[in-house]
């Protein structure tokens, strides 16, 4: 068994999930880096986590499939012999709103919630005896589309309310030995919401964002990195958090409500 930790991060040849493999490499941990698509871009993320002193493995999979969640498991423990943290941050939508709910069907509900919602659940289910014997950790990205009902679809939106009540289901089922938390961002300048909202429908989007926000910005990939990674090595009395990265836009306008502030 090696000494340096072990992570296992979903989603994480790009934007929150590559950012996150990076920090951390950076504290101490070995990576699984895995992605369904983007090959390239998840070499790239293993060349930096490898920089930074990590070893790592690199493995495609579709986390809606038991058998792959299984198999990336299985890979890190034959590799390292131990699992201390599972990140899942894997996950998909579908940028349609209310004016085209046409388009909506079971087959795009259920790929959403096999991904985002079922695919989690999958891969705690698969490393929870492992993160048992080291009194591991679990983060699932979820979305302040799952607590404020906002988000690119229904869909997405229903998969994401539905993975902050397993993480709290989770929470409980696996204490004390294993944490379990999510992290709750609102809009991320990632490439993930550009490819869906194209680039002047994104810049759209993140003024507004931002133009409600108290803080008056939207998170970066990083932000949430960081904000994952804490609760990863560290939190050791936090679990069952749903932590909202949203610059505060679930707290209104601020400055419409507190005397001194224009709106």
């Amino acid at each position: 068994m090696t000494e340096r930790k072990v992570a296992i991060i979903t989603g994480s040849g790009t934007g929150v999930g590559a950012a996150t493999a990076l920090l951390l490499s950076q504290q101490g941990y070995n990576v699984l880096i895995n992605y369904s698509r983007s090959e390239t871009e998840a070499q790239a993320s293993q060349a930096d986590c490898q920089a930074a002193g990590a070893d790592t493995l690199l493995m495609q999979g579709d986390v809606s499939q038991d058998a792959d969640c299984k198999a990336l498991t299985q890979a890190a423990v034959d590799q390292w012999g131990r699992i201390d943290a599972l990140v899942n941050n894997a996950g998909i939508s579908t940028f349609t709103g209310a004016a085209n709910w046409d388009v909506l069907d079971m087959d795009t509900f259920s790929r959403i919630y096999a991904v985002n919602t079922v695919g989690a659940f999958q891969m705690v289910r698969a490393c929870a005896p492992h993160l048992k014997i080291q009194k591991g950790s679990v983060v699932n990205v979820s979305s302040i589309a799952g607590s404020l009902g906002i988000g690119s679809s229904v869909p997405y939106i229903a998969s994401k309310g539905a993975l902050n009540s397993m993480t709290l289901y989770l929470a409980r089922a696996l204490a004390p030995d294993i944490r379990v938390n999510a992290v709750c961002p609102g809009l991320i300048t990632s490439r993930w919401f550009v490819d869906g909202l194209g680039q002047a429908g994104f810049e759209k989007v993140k003024a507004m964002a931002e133009s409600i926000a108290p803080l008056e910005r939207a998170c970066s990939p990083e932000d949430v990195a960081e904000a994952i990674v804490w609760l990863t090595t560290g939190a050791r009395t936090v679990t069952g958090e749903l932590l909202l990265l949203d610059g505060g836009v679930h707290l209104g306008s601020a400055k419409a409500q507190v005397p001194g502030k224009s709106a």
